[in-house]
């Protein structure tokens, strides 16, 4: 299956790097910015559709999003391939109240967890569908995710925009801090371009604690870059209509050439 595949490059970092991802991500800040955009998709398929929604967040991470979504009243489901990512998404959930149907299940293992069928809108957030590091690895998937929505039903894509990376080479990201009860945490992400195609992803975790020195920690796992046009081909060869693309979680049309983010919305018909 798609996801055993993925057990063995993935698990030396996620697995690792699940305590230190709230840490990493300024979540006050990141929802603000991207619920609404996908409250709007939310309205407008609850405008067609004339009901509640179930949504699934897939690659859910530590849940942050799935909580969210939950809290403003909707019907939320959430997996990942990552145990130790679906403990924290648990304690997150039960720290904010909300009920939260998790699983353990990876890219691709969707319709054997969940049931076909079962969802109007599937989540992809957080540059996720880039791990999948094959072809056939990302196909499986999308058919995965076309089996698990009802007819009608959308998936939402967030993906880094790999045009752009590709072209300029682009290595670095922003650094993030953390500080909290003394200790202080700095994370740098960088790329390295592989012969093959692929990226190594790297992410640097420094950490101080009180009266100590800087201890550093390196993980890594591998991306295969996925070109906008690409991904909208393979997506059209599965099934899914009205495939629109975006900048940016404001909603703004998509270029190749500037856009952070390659954000993709896809009916099932």
């Amino acid at each position: 299956m798609v996801a055993n595949a993925l057990t063995h490059p993935r698990r030396s970092m996620y697995n690792i790097f699940a305590e230190d991802y709230d840490r990493f991500v300024n979540w006050n800040d990141r929802l603000a910015y991207e619920i609404p955009f996908i409250e709007k998709q939310i309205r407008f398929l609850q405008d067609r559709l004339e009901r509640p929604l179930d949504i699934l967040d897939t690659a859910c991470g530590t849940g942050m999003h799935a909580i969210a979504l939950a809290n403003a009243g909707h019907h939320v489901s959430a997996a990942d391939l990552f145990p130790e990512m679906i403990t924290k998404s648990q304690q997150n959930a039960h720290s904010a109240g909300v009920q939260v149907r998790f699983k353990t299940s990876g890219l691709g293992e969707m319709a054997g967890s969940f049931g076909q069928d079962q969802f109007d809108l599937l989540l992809c957030l957080g540059n996720s569908l880039p791990h999948l590091t094959s072809e056939q690895e990302l196909m499986a998937s999308l058919q995965d995710f076309h089996s698990t929505l009802r007819p009608g039903g959308m998936l939402f894509i967030q993906n880094r925009n790999f045009d752009v990376v590709m072209q300029r080479q682009e290595r670095w990201m922003e650094p993030q801090t953390y500080q909290a009860d003394g200790n202080e945490w700095i994370f740098q992400r960088f790329y390295d371009f592989l012969p093959n195609g692929l990226i190594r992803f790297n992410i640097v975790t420094l950490q101080r604690k009180p009266d100590s020195g800087w201890q550093s920690a390196v993980n890594s796992t591998l991306l295969r870059p996925q070109i906008s046009s690409e991904l909208e081909h393979q997506l059209v060869q599965v099934g899914f209509k009205d495939i629109h693309a975006f900048g940016s979680m404001q909603g703004e049309p998509f270029s190749s050439d500037s856009s952070g983010n390659l954000i993709i919305t896809a009916i099932k018909p």
